[in-house]
């Protein structure tokens, strides 16, 4: 069974940490439910994430989302920071701003730094702060301020077309965001697009808009990318997986997921 790690307190929305030096190998899991920002200034080696194997050349960011499966093989010690938020951290937050830059970077998981020392710089801010022995007057808002000024320059490196829609954009991230959540996924573009007050049309034209991709194509990499994590790290048989990705029958879950990868569930199984 596929291990579900958990490296903050119950009563912790947030946390911020150096990256153990001790990490080299570690099994395939999955987080409990929050987003991980990991940044490395010194190590190498590579970092699977879901399908993706990713080189490990600092100075690098990986951001892990809570449906993802990863593990570590690195080569030498490591050296960087950890950033953990919970999802009701920025639901509390009455700035619009901070819940808009967590759903701007939500959809990225590998980001090669260009400018390491400015991260660096805000990482130890925040450590610092967060290690604070004792409550300090405006510690909240100065925590959330660094946060917000990461973020923002986390996504300055990102080289994205200044041409799309803000309002696209947000429909999108909250569709990202509604797809991230592999406790719900549900088959149909009208299920999400009655979720987002909009139309299935109207869903399609702001993912092609966004992505390229139709709103179809966009789900349906959720979908699989959800059915493989199942095959490969759970002992589920095929009619749970497929219940749970909102499928009739088994049939029909084999034949989408031939259609799309090329083999049956089984053969994706047994190549694991």
């Amino acid at each position: 069974m596929l291990e579900i790690k958990n490296k903050i307190e119950s009563h912790q929305h947030l946390k911020i940490a150096e990256f153990r030096k001790d990490i080299r190998r570690t099994a395939p899991h999955k987080h409990h439910s929050y987003l991980e920002f990991i940044f490395l200034t010194r190590g190498s080696g590579v970092h699977f994430i879901d399908e993706a194997a990713y080189r490990v050349k600092p100075p690098v960011l990986f951001i892990v989302r809570k449906e993802q499966v990863h593990h570590w093989e690195l080569e030498d010690e490591p050296e960087g920071y950890v950033l953990i938020i919970k999802k009701p951290y920025i639901d509390d937050s009455l700035d619009t701003a901070l819940k808009h830059l967590v759903s701007s970077v939500h959809a990225h998981t590998y980001l090669p730094i260009r400018s390491p020392s400015n991260l660096s710089s805000i990482f130890e801010l925040l450590l610092l702060e967060w290690r604070g022995e004792e409550a300090r007057p405006f510690q909240s808002e100065a925590m959330e301020g660094l946060l917000k000024t990461l973020l923002a320059k986390i996504l300055q490196q990102v080289q994205a077309p200044r041409t799309k829609r803000l309002g696209s954009m947000d429909t999108f991230q909250r569709f990202e965001a509604l797809l991230s959540d592999t406790g719900m996924l549900r088959n149909h573009v009208a299920y999400y697009a009655e979720r987002l007050n909009t139309t299935p049309q109207n869903l399609n034209a702001i993912c092609r808009r966004t992505t390229g991709q139709s709103a179809t194509a966009v789900l349906a990499g959720h979908i699989l990318g959800e059915a493989k994590r199942l095959l490969r790290y759970t002992d589920m048989n095929l009619g749970e997986i497929a219940s749970r990705l909102d499928f009739g029958d088994n049939s029909h879950f084999i034949k989408y997921f031939k259609r799309h990868v090329g083999i049956t569930p089984n053969a994706f199984r047994q190549l694991t």
